[in-house]
């Protein structure tokens, strides 16, 4: 594929995922939020979570699933996101909370402090307050605004693709300087997935302070503590 068509195929991707907030500006909705989350799957670190609101006029390219780029391309989106964004908002969850509640409703807190962030950004800069969210595959009845849950929305809507790239670099920079804390886990290259390299650090050293206990149950791990 040459440049040009790599160039064109962006931009009909960009076309394409900025529909649903189309239709919704067309229904009247003026500030729309797209939310999603990282670090539902690892055995260490925090559930993270973003909501970003993008202006009608976005066009930055390459804006997609935050898994299907490089780590490089991430970086890169990351700071143009937040350079065009109306305002974008992080929300997260620990691990000691992931252990308390599970992960399906840490992941769910992490979403509404981003929300509750984004929220109190919008009001500090004297935006227009949130009037729709969209979320990625999951519903905060929590949360008393109008929403819409999308299967797989991080690789359909240009706003949750936005917050799952906040998302997931914000957490990936936090799980590096805890490999500084915690050596010996490769949290620097795995983030706290459960990598053969992540498995061989639980077994040499066993489970750090950082480790959700929950998701390590049945295993018999020495504890640093």
């Amino acid at each position: 594929m040459t440049r040009e068509e790599r160039l064109e195929k962006q931009k009909q991707r960009l076309i394409e995922m900025k529909v649903p907030e189309e239709d919704l500006h067309e229904q009247g909705y003026r500030c729309i939020a797209g939310i999603d989350e990282v670090g539902r799957g690892p055995l260490a670190g925090p559930v993270v979570a973003a909501a970003v609101v993008l202006p009608e006029e976005f066009s930055v390219l390459g804006i997609d699933d935050s898994k299907k780029l490089s780590e490089k391309r991430r970086e890169e989106l990351f700071v143009e996101i937040k350079k065009h964004a109306v305002a974008w908002g992080i929300g997260m969850a620990d691990h000691q909370v992931i252990d308390e509640i599970n992960i399906l409703q840490a992941t769910k807190l992490a979403m509404r402090r981003a929300v509750h962030d984004l929220e109190q950004k919008l009001a500090d800069a004297g935006k227009d307050p949130l009037d729709y969210l969209l979320f990625d595959a999951v519903k905060i009845e929590e949360l008393d605004l109008p929403q819409q849950s999308i299967i797989k929305g991080d690789a359909k809507v240009l706003a949750i693709a936005a917050a799952s790239i906040i998302a997931k670099v914000t957490r990936d920079r936090m799980m590096v300087k805890y490999a500084e804390v915690y050596p010996g886990y490769a949290f620097e290259k795995n983030k706290g997935y459960g990598t053969k390299a992540h498995y061989e650090g639980l077994g040499l050293q066993g489970i750090c302070p950082i480790h959700r206990r929950t998701f390590l149950k049945g295993k018999s791990y020495p504890s640093q503590e």
